[in-house]
C-alpha cells in the first residue's frame, strides 16, 4: 500500500476479559485464569487485527488497565488522588498521586510487544505514555526528600527505557500517546503548560539518534473515554506548531472529526517539515457510524490536496477503548471501522496513483 496506515493502538476489550478482571479484583478468579483470559484476547485480537488487512498491528493494548497508568501497576508509593480529568459528559478519570521515592515503572512497554509477537509476523507498532502525562503524578507540595526536579529526571530516565525498549524488542515504531497536549491548552490558555510538556518530552527523545526517531511518534487527540472528550473544543491551530517542535519523525493527528480540518490540514501544511509522516485521522471512533470506504477516501483526497502525499498516511482519531473499563463502542464495529480505513486508503491510493 502505497499510502500507509496504522491503528491507533486501543481495541475494546472482549466482554469475557472484562468480567475476568472484575472477578480477579474481588479474589473470585486466579490470576493463572486471568492470564489465560489475556492472552486469548490478546490472540483474537491481533487475528481480526491481520483480518481487516492491517499492514501494521498492535495488541490492542488487551491487558493494559489503561493506555496512561500501565507502567504503575504494582508501584505501591501511590495514592489515589491525583490529577483528575474532566470529561465533556461529565464523568472523569483521575490518576494516581506519587507519595514517595523513588519513581520507576514496574512494567515496560516491551513486555507487551513480546507477548504479542508471539501471535503475528507482521510489523508490531508499540503505544507508549508521554513522559508529560507521567509527570502528572507528582503532587503540587514537594515530596519530602524527593524534589521535583530528582523525580523529573527519574522520569525522563524511565520514559527513555520505556521508548528504547520497545525499539530493541522489534517495534515497527513507537508510539506517543499525549493526549494531555490539547488539554494543557485548556488548563492553561497562555500556552506555557504545553510548553513545558513539549520540552519535556524532548528530553526525554535527547536519548535517541535522529535516524532513531524517525521511528518515533506522536499521538494527539481530545480524548475518547465513554464516547466523550476532554478537549474537543480548544482550537487545534493553538496546538499544532507547538506541537511540531516535538523532535520526532511521526505525527498521529485527530481529524476525522474535526469541523473545519482543511483550515487544520492549512496549518499542518505550515508546520510540516522534510523529514515528517503525518497519519491524519480518517475514523472517528466517537461516531456510531462505521464509516465507509468512500468516506476514508474523501477525506484522503481532501487531505491530499494540501499535504504533501510522499508524507501522508491514515490512523484513527484516537483508540477505540483507552481505559480497560470502557464498553462505549463494540469490539466488532472498531474491527469495521478499521477495515472500513485500510480499505478507503487502499481506493484513495489508487486514485492518486501512488
Amino acid at each position: 500500500m502505497a499510502i500507509p496506515t496504522e491503528p491507533i493502538g486501543r481495541i475494546p476489550r472482549p466482554p469475557s476479559l472484562i468480567r475476568a478482571v472484575a472477578a480477579f479484583h474481588t479474589g473470585q478468579l486466579s490470576e493463572e485464569a486471568l492470564e489465560q483470559e489475556q492472552a486469548e484476547a490478546l490472540r483474537d485480537t491481533i487475528q481480526r487485527l491481520e483480518q481487516t488487512g492491517s499492514p501494521v498491528i498492535t495488541d490492542g493494548e488487551q491487558t493494559k488497565p489503561s493506555f496512561a497508568t500501565y507502567p504503575l501497576a504494582g508501584l505501591k508509593n501511590l495514592a489515589p488522588d491525583g490529577v483528575v480529568i474532566p470529561f465533556a459528559d461529565g464523568h472523569t478519570r483521575q490518576l494516581p498521586r506519587l507519595t514517595a521515592s523513588p519513581f520507576h515503572y514496574e512494567v515496560h512497554a516491551a513486555s507487551y510487544l513480546r507477548a504479542a509477537r508471539a501471535y503475528t509476523h507482521r510489523p508490531i507498532k508499540q503505544a507508549v505514555i508521554s513522559a508529560s502525562a507521567m509527570s502528572l503524578l507528582y503532587p503540587p507540595q514537594e515530596i519530602p526528600g524527593y524534589p521535583r526536579e530528582a523525580f523529573l529526571a527519574d522520569l525522563i530516565a524511565e520514559a527513555a527505557e520505556d521508548i528504547r525498549g520497545a525499539l530493541d524488542a522489534g517495534a515497527a515504531n513507537v508510539q506517543i500517546d499525549f493526549t494531555e497536549a490539547r488539554l494543557s491548552l485548556k488548563l492553561d490558555p497562555s500556552g506555557n503548560l504545553l510548553r513545558s510538556f513539549v520540552a519535556l518530552n524532548n528530553q526525554v527523545l535527547e536519548s535517541f539518534t535522529p535516524t532513531e526517531r524517525l521511528s518515533i511518534g506522536v499521538h494527539v487527540c481530545p480524548g475518547g473515554d465513554h464516547d466523550s472528550t476532554h478537549s474537543a473544543d480548544v482550537d487545534y491551530a493553538a496546538l499544532l506548531p507547538e506541537l511540531f517542535q516535538l523532535n520526532v519523525g511521526r505525527f498521529y493527528l485527530q481529524m476525522a472529526s474535526e469541523p473545519d480540518r482543511k483550515r487544520v490540514l492549512g496549518t499542518v501544511k505550515q508546520v510540516l517539515q522534510p523529514h515528517h509522516l503525518v497519519f491524519i485521522g480518517v475514523i472517528d471512533p466517537i461516531n456510531p457510524g462505521i464509516g465507509t470506504p468512500a468516506e476514508v477516501q474523501a477525506r484522503i483526497l481532501e487531505a491530499a490536496a494540501i499535504l504533501p502525499i510522499a508524507q501522508l498516511g491514515t490512523t484513527d482519531d484516537c483508540g477505540f477503548s483507552p481505559f480497560a473499563d470502557d464498553t462505549s463502542t463494540a469490539r466488532d464495529i472498531a474491527f469495521s471501522k478499521i477495515r472500513a480505513r485500510v480499505e478507503g486508503t487502499e481506493i484513495a491510493s489508487r486514485e492518486l496513483g501512488v
